[in-house]
């Protein structure tokens, strides 16, 4: 039976690598520019490279601890396309005292 594989990101160069996942090796790095791999999980669709925004967005999920893990059935569930859902989900976790990572995933904000 074969390893399922699972997405890790290198930011700094935009790209996106498919490789086994390994509990017993956390650390992964980039080909490219030596930089740590960060682990984003299987359900992870990359935007394009030369999609800044894309990338800016997903920056700050990542910072966040947001993952594209799939759970159960369905895909990771709700996540922020453009800086501006972004924007407004920190707008409202910082007003309501909720936390960043949660604020993030809602589909919609109350």
């Amino acid at each position: 039976m074969s390893a399922s594989k699972s997405s890790y990101v290198c930011l700094p160069c935009r790209a996106s690598y498919k490789q086994p996942y390994d509990r017993d090796r956390p650390r992964r790095i980039c080909p490219r520019c030596a930089e740590p791999l960060i682990h984003v999980g299987s359900a992870f669709a990359v935007p394009r490279r030369r999609d800044t925004a894309a990338w800016r967005t997903l920056s700050v999920l990542l910072h966040a601890g947001v993952g594209f893990h799939k759970s159960c059935c369905c895909g990771p569930g709700y996540r922020p396309r453009t800086l501006r859902e972004v924007r407004e989900r920190m707008t409202y976790a910082r007003r309501a005292g909720e936390p960043f990572a949660r604020a993030l995933v809602r589909p919609e904000i109350p």
